[in-house]
């Protein structure tokens, strides 16, 4: 028979035991599976990606080599063009209406466009850093590499609020590209094989998506070919990825991770 102090140890020793592991479940990522895959310039360094109306577009960047971008998804082919001028190094892009929003990494400027004939309609002061972007019903939601998401007013771009991004308490630094589906933020990691879904509300991730192996490492070119660039087609529900200087663009579908045999 137990003793009363050896029955609390024991009920202490499962509740932790409990709680461990409804913790490691909880950080368990999901997986991924390959939908179809289509062919990407591999000389696009790839910030920015929007699917809207059967049609990518691509932010691309690097000083001297930024564009905005329209293209076939199922060849490709660059349908619409845009040479992103000197001294500026695009970044995140998100529409807005019937524009397209495009940030700049250090620039200082935000560039907005008319999206059916890639006019620049102004050109905005923005004092921090642009990474990624994307947005709500009311709000575009920034990245700046940091742990924050800034909430921005579409048209002034002040900022109305923002969120720490944190996993167990802990800060998520390096957020990159941005999208926003079914409610949540989803969000690239600079050099990280993962994406993070974050709650806009309180900034807490609420899953992990491991694209480990998604392409193979003997197609990433340099070191800074890294898994950058997520795309909702929301009529079709379906989810697009690709990385900077990717040759390739991936439709997957998301698999529940898998548990220990």
């Amino acid at each position: 028979m137990f003793t009363r102090a050896q029955a609390r140890l024991y009920l202490l020793f499962y509740v932790v035991s409990f709680a461990a592991l409804v913790s490691a479940q909880a950080q368990q990522a999901e997986t991924y599976q390959i939908v179809h895959t289509y062919p990407h310039d591999a000389q696009a360094f790839t910030q920015g990606l929007v699917y809207l109306d059967g049609h990518l577009y691509e932010s691309t960047g690097l000083s001297g080599r930024s564009s905005l971008r329209m293209e076939e998804l199922e060849t490709g082919r660059i349908l619409a063009f845009h040479d992103v001028p000197s001294p500026y190094f695009a970044e995140g892009l998100t529409e807005w209406g019937d524009t397209l929003i495009q940030l700049t990494w250090q620039n200082h400027a935000v560039l907005v466009y008319d999206r059916a004939t890639f006019k620049l309609l102004r050109t905005l002061p923005y004092p921090g850093e642009g990474w990624g972007l994307t947005h709500d019903d009311k709000n575009l939601i920034e990245s700046d590499g940091s742990s924050k998401l800034r909430f921005l007013d579409p048209v002034t771009l002040r900022e109305l609020r923002h969120v720490n991004v944190t996993d167990h308490g802990k800060p998520v630094i390096q957020l990159n590209e941005l999208e926003f589906i079914h409610g949540q933020v989803y969000a690239n990691i600079w050099h990280a094989d993962r994406i993070a879904r974050i709650s806009p509300a309180t900034g807490k991730v609420l899953g992990w998506i491991d694209l480990s192996g998604l392409l193979p490492a003997a197609e990433h070119s340099t070191p800074e070919a890294v898994l950058n660039g997520i795309a909702y087609d929301v009529a079709h529900d379906r989810l697009f990825v690709t990385g900077k200087l990717w040759p390739k663009l991936f439709e997957i579908s998301l698999a529940p991770a898998k548990g220990p045999k």
